[in-house]
């Protein structure tokens, strides 16, 4: 199903693999990349992939769609996780890129169906763990 606005289709895997993360918690973190004319899985993190591993993972100067699957402990002492959809656009991409992926970013959110966080970064330092575990409280 393309979006008439940005011609982007969504690969069912991309749908299949959120709602294993989601749901089953078999993945950390799944990287998405556009591929022709649709969004495809790019990497996928295990269980056991930190966060570190997760913003290794991306590109330096491409852009990605990312879920992460955070885990953290709220100041009563609570373990609680929220799933992130990072939409990261290096300032060195090329400008193209970046259009294509801001204009397919909602479409393509819109298919992952349970994201509770949403950021967007153009360098590391935007998405850095003080700031997702900011977000994330």
């Amino acid at each position: 199903m393309a979006n008439s606005a940005s011609g982007m289709a969504v690969h069912d895997d991309c749908k299949l693999k959120f709602h294993e993360l989601k749901a089953k918690r078999i993945y950390r973190f799944i990287t998405f990349k556009i591929e022709g004319q649709q969004v495809v899985i790019d990497k996928i993190g295990t269980p056991e992939a930190s966060y570190d591993d997760f913003t290794a993972s991306l590109p330096a100067d491409e852009c990605r769609y990312a879920v992460f699957d955070f885990d953290f402990t709220t100041d009563e002492n609570c373990q609680k996780s929220k799933i992130f959809f990072i939409a990261w656009a290096p300032d060195t991409s090329k400008i193209r890129n970046k259009m294509v992926y801001a204009s397919s970013k909602d479409r393509f959110k819109r298919e992952l169906d349970g994201i509770q966080v949403e950021l967007q970064a153009t360098d590391p330092s935007e998405m850095s763990l003080d700031i997702v575990k900011g977000r994330a409280l």
